[in-house]
């Protein structure tokens, strides 16, 4: 296997504290307000979205609108096909798990909307309460999954490419009580992208799979099925992840050009309540 190769920036940041949370991505940011931001200290932010794929702040109180204001500085605000948003303010997808509910919203390895004709750049979530213990969220490097692939692995996937859907993991959105869902309609929810993508930022390469990956085009389900399976195996290696445990008021920002990520269901039996925001990306894979 290659070496990996990392794009950490050694540029020193002026604005803000950072410190990664693990060796392969994912750093915490300290010291800033996230909803009363300079310029200057906003563009550090978005370098340590790209240098660091998932970043993380701590006692953000964000209300609707301030949140809604904070994203708008990413870039337009997508709004989820399945679910319905909040009714204030549509744009925010609020992620319920009840005492009650038996099914874990993202209880798989993923990268949010890939089944969209135009992915989704980034996707920001607020935590706004969390179980005794447990409900923490696992993001794994994309472009590492991508650097210790074999050559001849890499000049196979070089032109190959996938179909995603998102009809499938609504089978089980019904067991999501506390949550309302939404007909997509003619929105599209399925799409081909190359199983390769080139990130527009970093200008390096990543997998581009997930639980939404369900075949190659021009191949059956059935013949994708060993390739994708030890493409999603290698891309979660525990050495390519990193692990982040929730309080309140917490943020997470993560790049769904590069990452995956997976919602531990681990906490039966207690609430968990989160602000989702996605926000369109500028174009599709390539």
């Amino acid at each position: 296997m290659q070496q990996l190769a990392r794009s950490t920036a050694e540029k020193p940041y002026r604005h803000l504290e950072i410190r990664r949370i693990a060796g392969s991505l994912g750093a915490e940011i300290h010291g800033v307000d996230l909803a009363a931001l300079s310029d200057e200290a906003f563009a550090e932010i978005y370098r340590a979205f790209v240098d660091h794929q998932v970043i993380f702040f701590r006692d953000q109180a964000f209300d609707p609108d301030s949140y809604l204001a904070f994203a708008r500085r990413w870039g337009k605000i997508a709004i989820y096909p399945y679910m319905k948003g909040l009714e204030s303010h549509p744009e925010i997808l609020q992620i319920v798990k009840s005492e009650q509910d038996t099914y874990a919203f993202g209880n798989a390895w993923h990268t949010d909307t890939s089944f969209a004709p135009i992915p989704p750049k980034a996707t920001m979530l607020h935590a706004l309460e969390v179980p005794p213990a447990g409900g923490d969220t696992l993001f794994a490097n994309l472009y590492a999954a991508y650097e210790t692939l074999s050559d001849g692995m890499r000049a196979m996937l070089a032109p190959l490419r996938t179909h995603c859907v998102g009809d499938r993991p609504t089978r089980r959105f019904t067991e999501v009580r506390a949550m309302a869902r939404r007909d997509p309609g003619s929105e599209p929810v399925e799409a081909i992208h190359p199983i390769v993508r080139t990130h527009p930022d970093s200008g390096r390469k990543a997998l581009y799979i997930g639980h939404h990956s369900i075949r190659f085009d021009g191949m059956s389900e059935e013949e994708s099925a060993p390739l994708l399976g030890f493409l999603l195996t290698h891309a979660t290696r525990p050495e390519f992840t990193c692990r982040f445990s929730w309080v309140p008021g917490s943020v997470a920002i993560w790049d769904n050009r590069c990452t995956l990520h997976y919602a531990i269901d681990d906490y039966s039996g207690h609430r968990r309540r989160m602000n989702r925001i996605i926000i369109e990306g500028e174009e599709a894979p390539y």
